[in-house]
């Protein structure tokens, strides 16, 4: 063993990846959470990236965060990675073998669907300063029955109300789910996958997750390119990346003793 690791403490598991020949303990040149070495468990032809931890939970920090992602990241440049959710810690070694031999063969099966591949994601956004009064401009009828509550004023009752709410949230959520289809016809030309994920704000029109070849970042630049061509300067297309494919790994891990699932990837 390295003198910097100990089997016996628990560990936070960054990601799960190919190794040879079953190796223990290949060290990497990146800091993991709280400062910790980073270095890899294997089983067979599967493998952890972990570091060690004392706590049995760890906090979700900004600096706990940027340390993860920066593992990932990391790992991301020397290969093909299947990661893990932020926070998931076995008991010891010996519970990350046992977990790995458990699911060998699934995690085998993801590895091959995402090697040599990258995630990068595409974000579309309204770039206007008030979306309600952006839509209210589109949308005639939403604007009559907003002009009719301002007419009213304090007499407008609670159920016109909620009516003119519900009619916006009704066109932005068509709005929303039109542009999304065009957009991802577009990029499945340019990408192996293409996913929609939820939107966080109420300006965004889109999140997309893509997935693509290693070496095809600027295929994939062209398809955001041509994407874009269909909207007017009211939208703002963002993409960011390369990442580890959080988004197209669907690996639900069982824990060997009680064969149920266990913290899933991704």
């Amino acid at each position: 063993m390295v003198g910097t690791t100990n089997s016996s403490r628990g560990k936070l598991i960054y990601a799960l990846t190919d190794v040879s020949d079953g190796a223990d303990e290949q060290i990497y040149r990146v800091q993991g959470i709280g400062g910790a070495t980073v270095y890899s468990i294997g089983e067979s032809t599967v493998g952890a990236v972990v570091s060690d931890i004392h706590s049995p939970k760890v906090r979700p920090e900004r600096r706990n965060l940027m340390a993860h992602r920066a593992v990932l990241a990391h790992l991301l440049e020397l290969g093909t990675v299947l990661p893990m959710r932020f926070g998931v810690i076995a008991a010891n070694a010996e519970a990350v073998r046992r977990l790995l031999a458990a699911n060998r063969e699934a995690i085998a099966d993801q590895l091959h669907r995402v090697r040599n591949r990258i995630e990068m994601g595409l974000r579309v956004s309204w770039d206007v300063s008030n979306i309600y009064e952006y839509f209210v401009g589109m949308h005639p009828l939403l604007r009559e029955a907003r002009d009719r509550l301002l007419h009213q004023g304090d007499n407008a009752n609670r159920d016109e109300r909620i009516e003119v709410g519900r009619m916006f949230d009704h066109l932005v959520t068509e709005a929303r789910e039109q542009y999304t289809e065009q957009v991802m016809e577009v990029m499945r030309g340019y990408c192996e996958e293409v996913s929609a994920t939820p939107v966080k704000k109420d300006k965004e029109v889109m999140n997309l997750a893509c997935l693509i070849e290693r070496d095809a970042q600027k295929e994939f630049e062209r398809g955001v390119f041509e994407a874009s061509k269909l909207f007017n300067n009211d939208y703002l297309f963002d993409y960011n990346g390369p990442w580890a494919p959080h988004n197209f790994v669907d690996l639900d891990l069982e824990t060997p003793e009680a064969r149920e699932p266990a913290q899933q990837v991704g």
